[in-house]
């Protein structure tokens, strides 16, 4: 079970949003890049791996996040979806999950769980769209989905900030890293199989 199949939800909840974006005259596609941003400070916060940096983060997750929601409820609502808008968004949320791990990574000195996590993050997503790409429709399924990354890298951001020093083996985003590292290849290899399943 996963936050992304709340996603039709937390649109309904947008839809003031939309309509305040539409009428600043905003653009889906400004509105990918503006979360993208909010990717990268979200990434430096978590660099500095202080308790103001680490709120910093979460909070810019946050705004990644409804950002990630609003740019598709945006298209839809100006009747300008199109595949080259879902292609830029696609490429800049892989390019903030990576900036995203990296900071993490970065910040506590964790290079060995940060390539494990950002491997497992990039192949959930790989599934996802490759299973589309064979006929079987997008797949959000699995133990962690984008939206429930999110959620775990804000509520990680606070708690880091509150514990900042190691518990047992790990700081908190080292265990946060960690959980990344195994999730993330899990629900990879659960979406693979289903998919296998489905095609045989």
């Amino acid at each position: 079970m996963t936050l992304d199949r709340l996603r039709p939800v937390a649109e309904l909840v947008l839809d003031p949003m939309v309509a305040a974006a539409d009428r600043l005259g905003l653009t889906p596609d400004g509105v990918s890049v503006v979360a993208f941003g909010f990717a990268l400070v979200a990434a430096a916060g978590f660099y500095l791996a202080t308790p103001l940096g680490y709120l910093l983060g979460a909070g810019c997750v946050l705004a990644n996040g409804w950002l990630d929601l609003l740019d598709g409820a945006l298209a839809r609502t100006q009747n300008v979806d199109s595949r080259a808008g879902d292609l830029l968004d696609h490429v800049l949320d892989r390019y903030a999950d990576v900036v995203l791990v990296v900071g993490l990574a970065a910040g506590v000195g964790r290079y060995d769980l940060g390539l494990l996590a950002v491997t497992g993050v990039l192949l959930t997503s790989y599934l996802g769209t490759q299973i589309q790409a064979v006929g079987l429709g997008r797949e959000y399924g699995g133990l962690v989905g984008r939206a429930d990354r999110l959620a775990l890298i804000g509520v990680g951001g606070v708690a880091a900030a509150v514990i900042p020093d190691p518990v047992g083996p790990l700081t908190v985003v080292g265990y946060l890293l960690a959980l990344f590292a195994v999730i993330g290849h899990v629900t990879a290899l659960q979406r693979f199989w289903g998919a296998w399943r489905d095609l045989q």
